[in-house]
């Protein structure tokens, strides 16, 4: 059962953050490492090795770590073809296109409003500006093992196809299964169909099986049949949140995600049942998800604790929502709502609900947050599937300086400096001054000849 604790308790155990070099390495972590790489090493070497043996060695690395890690049978290539792609629409029902096609065009029509343009003045002398260039190619990594995440699919390649990036690259892990459960392709095995129908929605025609740290050394280096790419987009296991560390610099990163999180502040007119319902969509995700409820109402805080037992033992993720809801997750009792804001602000959550009478009362008092929902009528769910912003939102805190996927995350800005004679005589004196302070009397030398020849 989800326990309740007061706000000391709390700061001490299930709202302290915890440095992601400090994530614990499980045993049967390690000894699944052994058994891989014949010795017990751990897993920052581990990712080393497979990223450098990828870049060394190109597609036969990548085919040894595709076989070795996921069992994908060696010289069968793990591109999806493009065909296996667009049938995947015929193979899912009709409700769920309509539903991938219908988050596709509400997510598009968020971002088209986000303004990325270039700009020029003509108020410092000459003309100065930005030029806003899309990245030509980018990775976006679509996490698998115990779901199939299509949503992934779209939160991240629909932004980059309104910021106008040309190559959008899927990479996924692939999985054992057929019929039903994969593209129906004749070759074994590549995509559960739903993840490649969201790629036809969308027009994605270049997709991979390819999951875990081997798919992120190949699109940071590439290899003789995947070209690199400029950027990474996706969450990922520890193994992928380690290889984006290692490869960063050669390519460019969205973050590092951690495990997924939901922040509720509610007060006592709350429905219990939709709060319990909320934290336990967050808390399915895995054992490491966390969903904290804050709350003045110990009344309120009773009553979800019992529909979230009641609520729990009917879903089929349970084994991984007692864990989750244990551990990570809990009810917090707080003075009053002032209170609870000032948590959230310290702990900075990738989702915070405002479960409250009148939740815009509150917003303007949120610092960080990667998503304020507010009103239980915009509950996270929403926010996962359909709503428009994108879902990949900061984590571990990260919320203090980092921001939502969007628009921006794909483009690059180019400064323009084109200054007129007049301007360059009158500021050159300034930059030499400032250049012999530094001690760069070359520097210093390049605007003198500008002042004296010019």
């Amino acid at each position: 059962m989800v326990k309740i604790y007061s706000v000391e308790d709390a700061k001490k155990t299930i709202l302290k953050r915890i440095p992601p070099d400090e994530v614990k390495v499980t045993e049967g972590m390690l000894a699944r490492i052994e058994a891989t790489f014949g010795e017990r090493i751990m897993p920052e070497e581990a990712v080393r090795r497979i990223i450098r043996d990828i870049r060394e060695n190109g597609d036969a690395g990548l085919a040894l770590w595709n076989q070795k890690l996921d069992g994908f049978p060696r010289g069968v290539s793990n591109k999806v073809p493009v065909e296996d792609i667009q049938r995947s629409l015929e193979l899912i029902p009709h409700a769920e296109r309509e539903a991938l096609t219908v988050a596709a065009q509400r997510i598009r029509s968020f971002y088209q409003k986000q303004p990325t343009h270039s700009w020029v003045t003509n108020d410092l002398g000459g003309t100065l500006g930005q030029f806003i260039r899309p990245h030509h190619r980018v990775g976006v990594y679509v996490p698998g093992g115990t779901a199939a995440l299509p949503s992934s699919v779209l939160m991240s390649a629909v932004p980059a196809q309104v910021a106008g990036v040309k190559e959008i690259v899927i990479v996924s892990p692939p999985v054992r299964a057929s019929g039903q459960d994969a593209a129906e392709s004749p070759i074994f095995p590549y995509l559960p169909k739903i993840i490649l129908a969201a790629c036809a929605v969308i027009g994605i025609t270049e997709v991979y099986a390819i999951g875990g740290a081997q798919s992120i050394g190949a699109l940071a280096f590439g290899t003789e049949t995947i070209p690199p790419v400029d950027k990474i987009f996706g969450p990922g296991n520890l193994f992928v949140t380690l290889a984006k560390r290692q490869v960063f610099g050669m390519v460019g990163i969205d973050g590092l995600a951690g495990p997924t999180e939901t922040m509720i502040i509610a007060d006592g007119n709350a429905k219990p049942a939709w709060v319990a319902a909320d934290m336990l969509a967050q808390a399915e995700h895995d054992v490491l998800a966390s969903a904290i409820l804050l709350t003045p109402s110990l009344d309120l805080a009773k009553q979800v604790q019992t529909e979230l037992e009641k609520q729990a033992a009917t879903l089929p993720r349970k084994e991984i929502l007692d864990q989750s809801l244990a551990n990570q997750s809990g009810i917090v009792i707080t003075e009053n709502l002032e209170e609870a804001i000032n948590i959230n602000n310290q702990y900075a959550p990738e989702h915070l609900c405002l479960a409250v009478d009148d939740p815009w009362s509150l917003s303007d008092k949120v610092k960080n947050a990667g998503g304020i929902f507010i009103g239980e009528q915009s509950f996270e769910m929403l926010g996962d599937y359909i709503a428009g912003p994108s879902h990949v939102m900061p984590t571990g805190g990260s919320a203090r300086f980092a921001s939502p996927v969007n628009v921006w995350d794909f483009v690059h800005i180019i400064s323009l400096i084109a200054l007129d004679k007049k301007t360059t005589q009158e500021i050159s004196p300034l930059a030499a001054r400032i250049a012999r302070a530094e001690g760069l009397e070359a520097h210093a030398r390049s605007a003198d000849f500008r002042i004296n020849e010019g």
